[in-house]
C-alpha cells in the first residue's frame, strides 16, 4: 500500500515521526479541493532535511487540514554537488529548464544574465515553486537552491575555489561531452553553463576560455536550443561522473 501513495507533498520545515504538520493555504486547496481527499487519507511528505515520511490527513475543514506524521519511509538522500547556469529565455521554455534540473538533480539552481540573454525578468518565488513541484514529482527528497540572477561576469569574479566549470561551446571547438565529462571525478563539485538562443558572444567565449576552472564541452554537430542543451548537458554529466552511475 505503501508503494501505491502517489501523493507527495513538501513540508519547508524539519518533520520527525509523530508530529502534527499543518500545510500552507495552497497545499490545503490542491490536498482538499483538487484531489478531493479528506481525513483519513494517505500521502507521502518529506522536508528536504531528514527523510520522507508516510502520513495521514487527521483533520480537515473546507479551508485547513492538518497532517499526522507517521513512520520514516526514506532517510534523508542529497543530489550531487551539481549546479546549473543558465540564461533565461521565454517563460514556458525557462518552466521547462527550472523542472528538468530538479529532475536530473541539479543541486544549485543561477539565472544567468549574458550579453544576448533574452529575458531577463526573473522571478525567484516562482522557479521557486516549480523546483518543489518538480521534486514531489519525481520522488527527489532534496529541493534545489534557486540563486538570485546576475550577469555572468559578477559570478565568474566570485568562483569557488575547487569548482569546475563546464561551459557549452557552439564553436566546438571544445572536446565533446563524453570525453570531457568522462576525464572529470566523480561527484565532483562541478557546475554546467548554458547560453542564451542566441549563444554567448565572442567576447565572453573568449573571457571563458582563459579561466582555469573553467573547461569547454561540445554537445555535437547539430546546434540545440537552449532548453535542449539543459537537458542533454545534465543527462550528459549524471551519466558519466554523476550519480547515474
Amino acid at each position: 500500500m505503501k508503494k501505491n501513495i502517489k501523493i507527495r507533498l513538501y513540508a519547508g520545515q524539519k518533520l520527525n515521526s509523530g508530529d502534527e504538520w499543518i500545510p500552507e493555504a495552497t497545499q490545503t486547496h490542491y490536498l482538499l479541493n483538487v484531489l478531493r481527499l479528506s481525513a483519513g487519507d494517505k500521502l507521502k511528505v518529506f522536508d528536504g532535511q531528514s527523510g520522507e515520511y508516510l502520513a495521514e490527513i487527521s483533520q480537515a475543514n473546507k479551508k485547513n487540514c492538518a497532517i499526522s506524521i507517521g513512520e520514516k519511509l526514506r532517510d534523508m538522500e542529497t543530489s550531487p554537488d551539481l549546479w546549473l547556469m543558465f540564461a533565461p529565455v521565454k517563460k514556458d521554455k525557462t518552466d521547462f529548464i527550472i523542472a528538468g534540473a530538479t529532475e536530473l538533480g541539479a543541486s544549485k539552481i543561477m539565472p544567468t544574465i549574458t550579453r544576448y540573454t533574452i529575458s531577463e525578468r526573473i522571478k525567484k518565488e516562482r522557479f521557486e515553486a516549480q523546483a518543489i513541484e518538480a521534486a514531489e514529482q519525481c520522488r527527489r527528497l532534496d529541493i534545489p537552491e534557486i540563486a538570485e540572477a546576475q550577469p555572468l561576469e559578477n559570478i565568474l569574479k566570485n568562483w569557488p575555489q575547487g569548482r569546475i566549470l563546464y561551459f557549452m561551446d557552439e564553436s566546438r571547438q571544445s572536446e565533446d561531452a563524453a570525453k570531457v565529462f568522462g576525464s572529470a571525478a566523480p561527484l565532483s563539485a562541478a557546475a554546467v553553463l548554458v547560453g542564451p538562443e542566441g549563444g554567448f558572444s565572442e567576447e565572453e567565449l573568449q573571457r571563458l576560455r582563459t579561466l582555469p576552472f573553467a573547461k569547454g564541452v561540445s554537445l555535437g554537430k547539430r546546434i540545440l536550443r537552449a532548453e535542449t542543451a539543459v537537458m542533454a548537458a545534465l543527462s550528459c554529466w549524471q551519466a558519466q561522473c554523476g550519480d547515474w552511475k
